[in-house]
């Protein structure tokens, strides 16, 4: 499917990932948690199952540990602020998702961001399914924050980006976790080499090694 990239506007800046966006449907609850949709998309850029959508835990925190060349950065998922988001989030790590994938993103002026989640490194990958937003916590965008990359209302998949440094986002991405002192340091680190200018003088494609080389799960 052609890379559906949104501009840089002066204004705010839009993350992407591929796709059109569908109806959209809040979790349902139940005594033993909620229930996720799951929708089957295009084809996935790396062979995974869809997580399960049932049951599925809306309290409580997990740990995903991604490692880079530079570093280390633990995510915290918050299940109850997004737990259809971190289900998934875990569910691809869990799967291998994530390994060996280079986060193919950054922006390091205005908005400040790492941008990881597609096997192809191009921007149009995805996990083969769909889920909706999360909103009802998300509000600001501040140093630590990880949240949903997305192509319009309810297109989630597996993008994901991380701000480094308070970023004036309008409240369109689902966040779902976060990450400590140390976790921002890796990412700024990274920042501090630039990037290639594809989509500004301070946005496209980073210049430091950004490939994901493990993934952990708790």
């Amino acid at each position: 499917m052609k890379r559906a990239l949104l501009p840089l506007l002066a204004a705010s800046l839009l993350l992407t990932a591929c796709g059109v966006a569908p109806g959209a449907k809040q979790p349902t609850a139940s005594v033993s948690g909620v229930t996720c949709a799951y929708r089957t998309t295009n084809a996935p850029a790396k062979v995974v199952d869809p997580p399960n959508g049932t049951g599925v835990p809306a309290t409580g925190t997990e740990a995903v540990t991604l490692t880079f060349a530079s570093g280390v950065v633990q995510i915290t998922l918050d299940r109850a602020a997004a737990p259809c988001t971190a289900n998934s989030f875990e569910s691809l790590a869990q799967q291998g998702f994530f390994t060996d994938t280079t986060c193919h993103r950054m922006s390091t002026a205005g908005y400040y961001f790492l941008q990881c989640g597609d096997p192809t490194g191009t921007g149009s990958g995805g996990p083969g399914y769909w889920f909706d937003d999360e909103l009802a916590q998300t509000t600001t965008y501040t140093k630590g924050v990880v949240a949903m990359a997305n192509s319009g209302r309810n297109t989630n998949g597996s993008q994901f980006f991380i701000v480094y440094a308070d970023s004036p986002f309008p409240p369109n991405y689902t966040i779902f976790g976060h990450t400590d002192d140390a976790g921002v340091a890796v990412i700024a680190a990274m920042a501090a080499k630039g990037t290639d200018g594809s989509e500004s003088a301070t946005a496209g494609h980073p210049k430091a090694d950004t490939k994901i080389t493990a993934v952990a799960v708790g």
